[in-house]
């Protein structure tokens, strides 16, 4: 690969990052200031309704794809008008079989989990929504082709602030659960119009048999992969839905709607603590993996700087994720305390402590997997998705029998030592040392939290929780700047990468 090129890339991957970061970074300001407020407003039975209708979406939108989309991205040459039509049309196809499925067996799947008819109508709306959201498949594409993820977090940015804006107001009138649906269907028509007017393509209708045949020669496994991933999370919450209720360990009901669905409410609990551990996984993992897939499939003619990206992703993660999740486990217990309509959360503490933990293991596996998928080893990713699933199925049942919905986040513990396996794998294809990328984000955390901690237990109102975080975070980027800063300073923003020739020309 020329230099020329290679810097093209590098540069993309830098400006992607650093668009990715800073603008899902306004993405998690909304998402996590209206995830406290609805956590005040809404009920344990609400939010669990709300995660298995998730659950439901996710399992039919598997079934709507057949890894087209993957499959234009990881192409080597560009894709044909005729490729993006082909792709668009099968999509539509399948789309609109599932659509039609759901409205008419939506009674059934609300039966099934023992929900009110009010869900009929949440599960309608997210399916419409689900439509909608189909048809900016290919615009995405194009744009993620291009590495201009720039352009393509701002419908993201519009659909959420739309999202969580009619959810928030809809829950202050007393809409309950009804409040996720309306706002579902307003999110996929705001990211619908913001995606082609950022970036038009020309609808087209059409199949072409030698693009079906280039396409799914990736697609099909890479969406097996998907399948598995649907099995090993989605298709287990709808089942835990379902199993909860048989567990040795007594549920006690904290209010009239759980003791009438407490299978419904654990979900709940499991769901609001999975979310809090996975905060620092949707700022940061997410869009490394979004911006890495496209590039490392560009990279895969040269193995040799594909281990130094590589490297390099790995590097960044535990720089952001290892201190988040040490410092979020320090704090959000007296968080809670100090805000009394956060405490019905309370017991969500002791799953989120073990889902932090997971969620870190799997912040340095998920982008190995990604990179194995993206150099086109799809069958390797294929067994060790097998893997995963397996476990999972066999583990979650038997500690959720012992220990009821606790149990779901010490499987997950349980599972996320095996988040090694990718690391011996990926070794096969590319050189790259894990001890070299992980061991100064290590130490780095662990200096941080010693202050963090001692700073949490002299904290005894809000105010002064939220000055001791602000310190922590000062403490933390002094320490990376003084040990890493050569590391970091080429993928930041040139304003803030000459700062230190700034002040020594100052001096």
């Amino acid at each position: 690969m020329e230099e020329v090129e290679l810097a093209i890339i590098k540069g993309k991957i830098v400006k992607g990052v650093a668009a990715l970061i800073s603008r899902t970074f306004i993405i998690q300001v909304i998402t996590q200031i209206a995830n406290l407020v609805l956590l005040a407003l809404l009920s344990q039975y609400e939010y669990g309704i709300y995660w298995i209708v998730i659950a439901i979406i996710s399992f039919l939108s598997y079934f709507s794809d057949i890894g087209l989309a993957a499959a234009l991205i990881q192409k080597k040459e560009d894709p044909t008008r005729q490729d993006l039509v082909t792709a668009f049309t099968i999509q539509q196809i399948l789309v609109g079989i599932i659509v039609i499925f759901t409205f008419v067996y939506t009674p059934s799947l609300s039966s099934f989990f023992h929900l009110t008819q009010d869900t009929e109508f949440v599960i309608r709306a997210f399916i419409i929504s689900f439509f909608l959201s189909s048809l900016k498949t290919i615009p995405s594409v194009i744009l993620e082709r291009k590495l201009d993820f720039t352009k393509l977090i701002l419908p993201q940015i519009f659909e959420t602030a739309a999202f969580y804006l009619v959810t928030i107001i809809l829950a202050l009138s007393n809409f309950g659960v009804a409040s996720f649906a309306w706002a579902a269907v307003v999110r996929g028509i705001v990211g619908l119009v913001a995606i082609y007017l950022i970036n038009p393509w020309p609808i087209g209708i059409g199949i072409s048999r030698k693009s079906i045949r280039h396409l799914l020669t990736f697609g099909i496994p890479f969406q097996l992969n998907s399948c598995l991933a649907l099995i090993k999370d989605d298709l287990m919450t709808l089942f835990l839905g379902r199993i909860l209720s048989f567990s040795r360990v007594h549920f006690i009901p904290p209010t009239v709607a759980c003791a009438k669905a407490p299978n419904i409410c654990e979900i709940g609990y499991i769901g609001v603590a999975k979310r809090n551990a996975e905060i620092s996984l949707k700022l940061v993992m997410d869009n490394v993996i979004r911006v890495t897939f496209p590039v490392y499939s560009r990279l895969q003619k040269d193995m040799e700087i594909l281990g130094k990206a590589v490297q390099k992703s790995l590097t960044f993660l535990a720089l952001l994720i290892i201190p988040s999740n040490i410092i979020l486990a320090i704090y959000i217990k007296p968080i809670m305390h100090l805000i009394p309509k956060y405490a019905k959360w309370e017991p969500t503490l002791f799953s989120f402590y073990f889902f932090s933990f997971s969620s870190v293991m799997s912040s340095f596996s998920t982008p190995l997997f990604n990179a194995l998928n993206a150099i086109g080893k799809v069958k390797t990713t294929l067994i060790l998705m097998i893997f995963w699933t397996t476990l999972t199925w066999i583990l979650y049942p038997i500690f959720v029998y012992f220990y009821g919905y606790n149990g779901v986040s010490m499987a997950a513990f349980v599972i996320s030592f095996t988040a090694i396996i990718p690391v011996f794998i990926m070794k096969k294809f590319v050189q790259f040392s894990v001890i070299s990328s992980l061991y100064k984000p290590v130490i780095i955390s662990f200096i941080t939290a010693l202050p963090a901690f001692i700073l949490m237990k002299l904290s005894q109102d809000l105010l002064l929780v939220i000055f001791s975080l602000a310190l922590t975070f000062g403490i933390y980027t002094l320490l990376v700047w003084l040990w890493m800063g050569e590391d970091v300073r080429p993928y930041l923003p040139h304003q803030l990468a000459g700062l230190p020739k700034f002040f020594k020309r100052n001096k």
